[in-house]
């Protein structure tokens, strides 16, 4: 959702990977001028997730990470971190998307874009 969002509103090309993924084709792309955002969850994926954070970092790549508030680890491996409160894993997904939908409404400001009209958006989709 969050990299739908950044495309959405402020016309930067970013993809959404599951942690599992990273090594298959996403790490292909990582430099200095690439930034990548990782949504850190404290649950069975955090090392996974850590690891992969390690990668891009091992490749020069800047990172923003979303971490729960106190996560010392990530706030010596990320560029930057955005905290969240820490939840249930279920809560997990509506904390995260909160800084992600702003990080692109930010984005887009930074860029000039008019976030009140994107383009080529409908309010509504419609099958046919």
């Amino acid at each position: 959702e969050g990299a739908l969002k950044l495309k959405e509103i402020s016309y930067i090309h970013a993809e959404g990977y599951p942690a599992a993924e990273m090594k298959h084709g996403p790490i292909a792309l990582v430099d200095e001028n690439t930034p990548s955002v990782f949504i850190v969850p404290r649950c069975g994926i955090y090392p996974k997730v850590i690891s992969n954070l390690e990668e891009v970092k091992a490749r020069g790549g800047p990172v923003i990470a979303i971490a729960c508030e106190g996560d010392d680890r990530v706030a010596e491996l990320a560029d930057d971190v955005i905290y969240v409160p820490e939840v249930s894993e279920c809560m997990q997904p509506l904390v995260t998307s909160i800084p992600l939908q702003l990080l692109s409404y930010h984005v887009a400001l930074a860029r000039g874009c008019n976030v009140d009209r994107p383009r080529n958006l409908a309010k509504s989709v419609t099958v046919e």
